[in-house]
């Protein structure tokens, strides 16, 4: 347990402190109000007791005595208590952050880190001239990735809640406003309080796979819609600053969803969700557009009489008036001299038409650019940048970004299912069993088409054969970028990969193949790499865009049969339309993919299909289950090492390698600053482009608000940049470290391998934390394991970090890193670990890690969680805390201080915010998790107390799975 100091702000953090208190007092009056002064009190005794512990420090039972004799009411009204108090801490953090963000922009000093004036700046300094930057940005491409992995499911309606409190203080920074504008400030503060406070956290109901996909469509389609013009607009103010280069802009900026398409261990997902999300997603940009076409219709009032349009604008617009006689027929007498607004008004009545299905809808979003365009080149003709041109780029950067489609869904499955229906297919009881190359050539004249399945009715098929014909559907449908990557769980072999071949050509996911093999190398990789749709998509520079091709849209609203017949593809030349990513999860599966990747690239099935992709492949890299499997260190240092041998492998075989990065919110799966964790990578491994999963937490934490998510993508873009043009230069030591690192991290995975291997570690792990409760609430459409819970090993990882988050260990982010160190020192001496630490990005940027995540430990709570494993409690409880004290005090020697996160003090200033209100929480779960167990785990009112326990809990450490 770290200290506090009695100093918990730093020297700029005035107005911090300062809404901290307020928001504190409104909390108090809050809880007064709605509880009653009696339960204030009780709050109010029970967080000083548990600020002088941490000042004094206090052993844990003088604080749990502070929580004795709560009934379960009283219990879940204290745990909900401190949540309050953790909102209220973690909107003044993100308020001040904007708030830093202005000064950086007012004050004229140097631009704020990480920015991109500050990034551009610096390479500029660095020797980039503006041609080698701009020769970069069009290669650029950073997608990430929205899954719907179970760490957060705050409901919508306490989103809009926190984002009016973060509304209402950020009208506080205007020190003109009036004392009655000030309490009109503070009442819609307290309103928000306190209508939250009568809401749920969550639905006592298990969200369904659309309940998922609205949550995450809540952040697509408010702050991230709206804040991605002024990315571009930031970019190319940037540029101006620093190069004095004035040029239009490629596209560089998509996202993607897993919601409703990550079928792996999820029996809700299917052909029906992977329709069902299509379809909401476009709903939701259409309305987007809809809106924004009538905002820009009652912008631009021009008139006839007063300034001139492109005769290209008249034209069209004639010819939507006869396209559309009723809607032209609504436009009012008295705008009929405004082709402006009556040709958005009629792109309006196009745009409804297009969400209906309509025959004069329009085929694809390149359309509707098209037609901005008109407009936009109109009023560039005729003095109209400052009357409406910059309104009118704003919308046609959404429509770049976001096309009819508005996110890319992934599609997921993993590879043990494609095996059960491939031995049916087959009819092969055997056929999981075999070599991998036997499998390889048995599948080649499938996967080819020049052989076909039989039909089969087994169920595996059926699932599978609706799923490829769904996506087949929904690439007419909606275009070629609608359709993301498929992703294939435990892939281990080049059999795994050409398995979603065959079973895409049973399922008619094929179209006729580009004219042109090869790729000329070097370019970016677009969301489509296949030649065909890379010739039909537009130019990306300004003006026209990286938007979708003129893909015709299907008019048809057939479902998949449910009974299929195998599709013959087309003629001979027929290609499968589909970016297929192997997930490699564990530290053996990233130990081996060089192999596999370099036998599926010398498979020629394979490399046809690759050609006709563009010579792109992408891999996706498992940090999650390779932390589960082998423990950060090793899982760490086979995630570097697979990236460095898989782009050898690539790079022999002349293809294009892009990573897929599998990160979770805590630095147990992979979460890490963007800038560190980029500049730490091998070199060549970004090459411009960053595709990275975003869930939980760490979605509403980085684009709940909108400047924050801004804040955000530039901090994201502007690493990418650095990453690719200037990566970290060439150390002549690396060669030896390497050779170190491979001991150090073997060392560490065998330490702990030898917990959890551990005769007995199931049953602790089961009664020291509060997994049972973790797998009872209702945070996703996930089931918590891939199977019956055998061991660690059928645990998904976000609930294996989740629980043992919860009880204040975190082992996950940890254990075995001490006793590697040391051994470290023994063989190659103090000051080589040294050395490494300080002068090797990979290893300092691991360490820093580690040092946040001891810091919200606090192994003194953490025993009287262990406790409650009984007889288990004492042998593996002193591992832990042994390995911990190792760890903690080799992370300081090779750092340098004397207590952690001294070179973050911005971080360590936010933990120790928070600690006060989490451990009164944390002793209240021992207590509870005691009783509730006690009763046979029935008693559903001790459940929903230990629940409001869990999510307090994991809003104060802002860090679960």
């Amino acid at each position: 347990m770290e200290a506090s100091r009695d100093t918990d702000y730093l020297p700029h953090d005035g107005p911090l402190r300062e809404d901290v208190g307020r928001l504190g007092q409104l909390v108090g009056l809050m809880l007064a109000e709605q509880g009653g002064e009696r339960f204030f009190e009780r709050v109010e005794a029970v967080r000083q007791a548990a600020i002088h512990r941490r000042r004094e420090g206090d052993p844990v039972p003088t604080l749990a005595d502070a929580l004795a004799d709560l009934d379960t009411d009283q219990a879940e009204a204290l745990a909900r208590a401190f949540a309050t108090y953790f909102q209220a801490v973690n909107i003044a953090e993100r308020v001040h952050r904007i708030r830093r963000r202005r000064d950086y922009q007012r004050e004229g000093g140097p631009p704020q880190p990480e920015s991109l004036l500050d990034v551009l700046g610096r390479l500029k300094r660095e020797g980039v001239g503006a041609d080698e930057l701009l020769g970069w940005l069009v290669r650029l491409w950073i997608e990430p990735v929205f899954t719907a992995h179970p760490t957060e499911a705050m409901r919508r309606s306490l989103l809009e809640k926190e984002q009016a409190i973060v509304r209402a203080l950020v009208d506080g920074f205007d020190t003109g406003r009036t004392p009655q504008e000030r309490a009109e400030d503070q009442d819609r503060i307290y309103m928000a309080l306190s209508t939250g406070w009568q809401t749920a956290e969550a639905s006592p109901v298990r969200p369904t796979v659309q309940d998922e996909h609205d949550h995450v469509g809540f952040y697509l389609s408010n702050p991230i819609y709206r804040i991605v013009p002024a990315l571009y607009e930031s970019l190319a103010g940037a540029l101006q600053a620093v190069y004095g280069v004035a040029t239009p802009l490629p596209r560089l900026l998509g996202f993607a969803s897993w919601v409703g398409g990550d079928m792996d261990g999820n029996p809700n997902v299917g052909a029906d969700t992977i329709a069902a999300a299509l379809a909401t997603q476009r709903a939701h940009v259409l309305e987007r557009y809809i809106a924004d076409v009538a905002s820009l219709a009652r912008l631009l009032s021009q008139t006839a009489g007063r300034v001139a349009v492109d005769p290209a604008l008249t034209a069209r617009l004639a010819d939507y008036r006869e396209r559309f006689p009723q809607a032209a027929a609504r436009i009012r007498p008295r705008h009929a001299d405004m082709p402006y607004r009556c040709l958005l008004t009629l792109i309006g009545a196009r745009l409804e038409a297009t969400g209906d299905n309509g025959a004069e809808g329009y085929a694809s979003a390149a359309e509707l650019l098209d037609d901005l365009q008109l407009i936009d080149h109109s009023l560039l003709g005729h003095c109209g940048l400052h009357a409406g041109a910059y309104a009118v780029r704003r919308l046609v950067w959404r429509v770049r970004t976001f096309g009819f489609h508005l996110a890319r869904l992934d599609v997921r499955q993993d590879s043990r299912v494609h095996d059960d229906a491939l031995a049916a297919l087959l009819d092969d009881a055997d056929w999981a069993s075999r070599a991998a190359a036997d499998r390889a050539a048995a599948l080649s004249a499938y996967a080819a088409g020049n052989d076909r399945f039989a039909i089969s009715h087994a169920e595996p098929v059926t699932a599978l054969y609706d799923v490829f014909a769904t996506l087949g559907d929904a690439r007419r449908r909606y275009g070629s970028e609608a359709v993301g990557l498929y992703i294939i769980s435990m892939a281990r072999s080049a059999a795994d990969v050409l398995a979603v071949l065959a079973l895409a050509r049973y399922g008619g996911l094929v179209q006729p193949a580009p004219r042109r093999e090869g790729n000329s190398g070097g370019g970016p990789l677009w969301p489509d790499a296949s030649n065909e749709a890379r010739g039909s998509a537009p130019s990306p520079l300004l003006g026209e865009g990286r938007g979708e091709g003129a893909t015709s849209r299907g008019t048809g609203n057939e479902a998949p049969a449910s009974a299929p017949s195998p599709r013959r593809g087309e003629e001979a030349g027929d290609a499968i339309p589909l970016d297929i990513a192997p997930l490699f999860e564990t530290v053996d599966d990233l130990k081996q993919a060089p192999a596999t990747l370099r036998a599926l690239l010398e498979d020629p099935v394979y490399r046809a299909h690759l050609r006709a992709r563009g010579d792109r492949q992408w891999v996706m890299l498992g940090y999650s289950d390779s932390g589960k499997d082998g423990g950060t260190l090793a899982s760490r240092w086979a995630l570097q090492r697979a990236q460095v041998e898989l782009l050898d492998v690539a790079n022999e075989a002349g293809i294009h390698l892009a990573f897929f990065h599998g990160r979770g919110g805590s630095a147990s799966r992979g979460g890490s600053r963007i800038a560190p964790a980029l500049m730490s990578s091998p070199r060549g491994s970004v090459a411009g482009v960053l595709r990275v999963t975003e869930q939980g937490e760490v979605i509403h934490r980085k684009y709940g608000i909108r400047a924050l998510a801004l804040r955000n993508l530039e901090q994201t873009v502007s690493a990418v940049l650095r990453a690719s043009l200037r990566p970290r230069a060439q150390e002549p030591r690396e060669a030896r470290w390497r050779e170190q690192m491979e001991a150090l991290a073997a060392h560490s995975r065998r330490h702990y391998r030898a917990l959890v291997e551990r005769e007995g570690f199931v049953d602790y792990f089961r009664t020291a934390t509060p997994i049972d409760v973790v797998e009872r609430m209702t945070l996703g459409s996930r089931p918590a394991s891939r199977r019956s819970m055998r061991g660690v090993e059928d645990l998904r990882a976000i609930p294996w970090v989740f629980a043992w988050t919860q009880c204040r260990s975190i082992i996950t982010g940890w254990y075995g890193l001490g006793s590697a160190l040391e051994q470290g020192a023994a063989t190659f001496g103090e000051q080589a670990l040294a050395d490494m630490a300080r002068d090797w990005p990979f290893l300092a940027n691991a360490l820093d890690d580690v040092a946040m995540v001891l810091a919200k430990c606090d192994l003194d709570i953490a025993e009287a969680f262990s406790r409650l494993a009984g007889d288990l409690h004492a042998p593996f409880f002193a591992a832990i805390r042994e390995e911990f004290a190792r760890t903690r005090t080799w992370l300081l020697k090779l750092k340098g201080g004397d207590t952690l996160l001294a070179d973050n003090p911005r971080l360590a200033v936010s933990i120790r915010l928070r600690n006060p209100y989490v451990d009164p929480m944390s002793l209240l779960t021992v207590d509870l998790l005691e009783r509730w167990r006690a009763g046979g785990r029935e008693d559903d009112a001790l459940l929903r107390a230990l629940v409001a326990c869990v999510n307090g809990v994991s809003q104060g450490l802002q860090n679960t799975g």
